[in-house]
């Protein structure tokens, strides 16, 4: 997979500010993925209000234990 310029730009920029702030870069990088997770989590609840959104939900996650996931399915 070829990766443009200003993609391995943002890369090399991230590893020079991990090697510089070693004891820094775990916090940005932490609000980073939780920031992911929770857009994920507020897709799912809005798609889960929608027609059909329920079924959708359970095969896009291949669900078999519909029980096992009441909070994610409402």
């Amino acid at each position: 997979m070829k990766r443009d310029a200003t993609h391995m730009d943002q890369v090399e920029r991230w590893a020079l500010f991990m090697k510089e702030h070693p004891n820094e870069w775990m916090k940005y990088h932490s609000s980073f993925i939780d920031a992911q997770f929770d857009q994920a989590y507020s897709f799912l609840h809005s798609l889960s209000k929608t027609k059909n959104g329920r079924e959708k939900i359970i095969k896009l996650y291949n669900i078999k234990n519909v029980g096992g996931y009441k909070k994610l399915l409402g």
